[in-house]
């Protein structure tokens, strides 16, 4: 069993309170979960209204799977114009 483990810092554009952090950080969260099958939560910064830390993880049997899914994850994210990626941090277990 390989878990694929992503930690993802990211700056939130247009979040001027809490609420609309966690309005973009859940929608977000949330079509990730959907789309790419993986567990995510926010797992630091939770009371800066504009930085976040999401953790992103994958079980698989295969490294190179494992990977990959992070890959596309960051792909997402980084697509998506609310947010910018400021640091990740990868581990494989």
């Amino acid at each position: 069993m390989i878990t694929a483990i992503c930690n993802i810092e990211i700056y939130i554009y247009e979040s001027n309170s809490l609420k609309d952090k966690r309005k973009v950080i859940k929608s977000l969260m949330n079509r990730i979960r959907e789309r790419y099958n993986v567990s995510v939560s926010e797992t630091d910064y939770n009371e800066k209204w504009n930085r976040a830390v999401i953790s992103v993880a994958h079980v698989s049997n295969s490294r190179v799977l494992g990977e990959q899914i992070i890959d596309k994850v960051i792909d997402f994210i980084e697509k998506d114009g609310r947010v910018e990626i400021t640091n990740t941090e990868r581990m494989t277990y």
